[in-house]
């Protein structure tokens, strides 16, 4: 009896774990299918997403290149249209590694002549004197800054005008030259703006009429546009402006004007600002500087004015002559680094080397007398081999068809005795071979 309970209890605990072992098998296939039901929906939603993203980037790119090849046409046509290289750099998809930088000054193309008809850079004056050249009905004085070097006349009353006591006999073309630090006359007034005028005059020097002498123009220099106007008697007046490179406050800003009979143009940062080809009258001979205030709120400091002669013919003085005297290679002071005023000069120069391929060219660099005999020599040479790393790297110029060299202070073509000598004396000579 108790053999056949032992059997029963055995059987019936057999059954039961056969029935658990069963009811576990069945869940662990039923979770399997889950899983396995969770992972083919995963694989599903993550190769949905790779088709999504592939194809929004297939999208972005196509879209991309239709801007860029937009971009390309609109400066194709720009181009033929204006009849100059732009200066937007090409996208860089299409720009070589090796490819040159794309470089443009086709706007900054003034060449000083040959001939320093005169300088004045204030050195002869002292300092806290107004300058023995020049007079005014208001007050001034000579001073020095900080930030820059050399003698700056301050011209301080307002209403008031300054003007070059010296008569200047200039040519038909020639460029004016100045450096200007404009400052505003106190923290109230936003704005610095001065007029300065070149005119026709047979009277006395000083004038303070609105429109001095028998014709001339004005020139409104200003941190937010400049403004010319051209006037002459019996005649009506003319007027060009622009807000183009306008002054900096505080900073030295170097503006040049080139006349050509009727025409002006005003380069500052490194751009042609103004182009007015028929803002001149072609009867005027110019023959005096003024500048003035006139209720302007600009205090500026002004140096280094030269007037020369207009650019020779570098083909003919080259070739012909063998000799070219360049007063248009400018440099920092007492330094080799070539300003970018230089350009138009360089590429003149670079265009004759280049038509000429035969043409080998020395390139001399000369001082004034100031200063140690032995750095002005150095400097000299530094100057001369700048210029030839400028020719041959920017305008593509064979560097084995240049020589340098240096003369420093020893071979002036003046006096060392005066502002107007000095400036001769600083030149690049590029002699013919």
């Amino acid at each position: 009896m108790k053999a056949k309970c032992f059997i029963i209890c055995l059987l019936l605990i057999l059954g039961s774990v056969l029935s658990a072992q069963v009811i576990d098998v069945r869940q662990k296939v039923k979770d399997k299918v889950i899983e396995r039901a969770d992972q083919k929906v995963d694989e599903g939603i993550d190769k949905g997403l790779d088709t999504f993203e592939e194809t929004i980037e297939e999208a972005v790119t196509e879209e991309k290149s239709e801007k860029d090849e937009k971009d390309e046409k609109d400066r194709q046509d720009e181009e033929e249209d204006t009849g100059e290289v732009s200066k937007q750099s090409p996208s860089k998809s299409t720009q070589k590694q090796d490819e040159p930088k794309l470089q443009s000054f086709t706007k900054y193309d003034f060449i000083p002549g040959d001939q320093v008809i005169l300088y004045e850079d204030f050195s002869q004056d002292a300092v806290g004197d107004f300058p023995a050249l020049w007079t005014t009905n208001g007050s001034g004085e000579v001073r020095t800054l900080n930030q820059y070097p050399g003698n700056w006349l301050y011209m301080n009353s307002e209403d008031n005008v300054y003007t070059l006591m010296k008569d200047l006999t200039l040519p038909d073309n020639f460029i004016f030259e100045f450096d200007v630090v404009a400052a505003p006359k106190d923290e109230d007034f936003q704005h610095s703006s001065f007029y300065f005028t070149l005119y026709q005059s047979e009277g006395e020097f000083l004038d303070d009429g609105l429109y001095p002498g028998e014709g001339g123009f004005h020139v409104e220099c200003s941190d937010d546009h400049w403004n010319v106007q051209g006037y002459a008697d019996g005649a009506d007046g003319t007027e060009g402006r622009t807000e183009i490179a306008a002054l900096d406050f505080n900073k030295l800003n170097h503006v040049i004007i080139w006349v050509q009979k009727r025409r002006l143009r005003i380069y500052h940062k490194g751009q042609k600002a103004l182009d007015l080809p028929t803002v001149l009258y072609q009867q005027v001979k110019y023959n005096r500087l003024r500048f003035s205030l006139w209720g302007q709120s600009g205090l500026p400091y002004i140096t280094n004015l030269r007037f020369t002669s207009a650019a020779p013919d570098m083909r003919s003085k080259l070739l012909t002559e063998g000799k070219i005297v360049s007063y248009g290679i400018y440099f920092d002071v007492n330094s080799d680094k070539v300003r970018p005023e230089s350009n138009g000069a360089l590429n003149e120069i670079a265009k004759v080397l280049n038509e000429n391929p035969d043409v080998r060219i020395r390139v001399v660099g000369h001082t004034d007398g100031d200063g140690d005999a032995a750095k002005n020599l150095d400097l000299s040479k530094r100057r001369a081999a700048a210029v030839k790393s400028e020719l041959s790297k920017t305008y593509g110029v064979n560097a084995g068809r240049i020589e340098t060299d240096g003369k420093g202070e020893a071979e002036p073509v003046a006096g060392n005795d005066t502002p107007a000598n000095k400036a001769r004396n600083r030149r690049v000579e590029f002699i013919k071979l």
